[in-house]
């Protein structure tokens, strides 16, 4: 194995990255092509062979089709001198049974001669397909020693090559990576009772912890996996710099935009359009008093105040349950 290029590099398509080597596939490429040659020698051969034996019937039959014509003629004139009286009725019968004769031969040798010209196509037709078996069989085989040479089959960077000078590789093991940093797409993980309100085409953002960037989402996975589901999400805005592939990311999805709401951070617990219990600290931030509150639309870190709070209150968003019998709490 010889390894041509390394993680990082630019490469183009069709770009050799990976030399590999497997004896067996070498040689039964070899053993195609010869298989191929000398099925194309059987071909030419019988083709010579069989046109030689056509040429030498095409001339027998050429000399029974002269003997007819002559024998045909020599009838015709021993019939004209039987008519006068020239000759008597035994020779013109004796050349007119000539005529005759040569007539059948001459007939069968035509027939002969159409059977044995189809007898030939037939033959080199069974020998031709041979021909095409081998050849094809070759190309497949070229096609297997071919691929022993790993080509990129795009434009774009080299990010994973797990491979080392001499290594032993099976079937169906990645050998390289590839990708376009032009084309790059987000891939989140979204909490499952998050992920339903997530339809494709809803816009989001992407921190890469370097830079945002603008996108979309393309795909929402409709599996679920350890508690999340998969966005993928497509990146519309320019990349920032020092994006790259499998780089860790932190997005937003937009599902809702609500202008000139009120909210807060969401509590440890509490769903959406519902009213729930939450401690709202008095004005000394010396003790909490448990008000009803009307929450509406959620996200993930907020949710919508709809009743019992106002702008500027400050309540308590951690786990306050084991003080459910509890209406106000005294903070140290």
């Amino acid at each position: 194995m010889r390894i041509l290029k390394l993680p990082g590099s630019q490469v183009k398509a069709d770009t050799i990255l990976v030399e590999m080597s497997n004896p067996q596939v070498e040689q039964s490429a070899i053993d195609a092509k010869l298989q191929l040659k000398a099925a194309e020698a059987e071909y030419q051969s019988l083709r010579v062979k069989l046109q030689s034996d056509l040429m030498n019937q095409k001339a027998g039959a050429a000399t029974v089709t002269s003997d007819y014509t002559q024998a045909q003629r020599q009838a015709d004139t021993d019939k004209a001198l039987y008519d006068l009286g020239v000759i008597s009725g035994l020779a013109y019968k004796n050349s007119k049974s000539k005529a005759d004769e040569l007539t059948t031969r001459n007939n069968l040798e035509g027939e002969r001669l159409n059977v044995n010209q189809k007898a030939i196509e037939s033959q080199l037709a069974q020998q031709e397909a041979k021909v095409d078996q081998m050849r094809v069989l070759s190309s497949l085989k070229q096609k297997q020693l071919d691929a022993l040479k790993v080509r990129a089959q795009i434009e774009g960077v080299l990010v994973d090559l797990p491979l080392q000078v001499g290594q032993h590789v099976s079937p169906g093991t990645m050998l390289a990576k590839v990708v376009q940093p032009d084309h790059l797409m987000s891939e989140l993980k979204v909490a499952e009772t998050q992920a339903r309100d997530v339809q494709i085409g809803q816009p989001a953002l992407i921190d890469t912890h370097n830079g945002t960037v603008a996108g979309s989402v393309m795909r929402v996975d409709p599996a679920v996996q350890n508690g999340t589901v998969t966005v993928d999400v497509k990146l519309t805005g320019e990349l920032p710099k020092g994006a790259r592939p499998d780089l860790s990311v932190d997005g937003t999805i937009d599902l809702e935009r609500l202008d000139d709401v009120l909210y807060t951070g969401r509590p440890a617990f509490g769903q959406e359009n519902s009213t729930i219990s939450l401690f709202r600290l008095d004005p000394t931030g010396k003790s909490a008093l448990r008000v009803p509150v009307k929450v509406g639309r959620a996200s993930v870190n907020s949710i919508q105040i709809l009743e019992g709070l106002h702008q500027g209150d400050t309540v308590i968003l951690s786990d306050m349950s084991r003080y459910d019998n509890t209406d106000r709490v005294r903070l140290d």
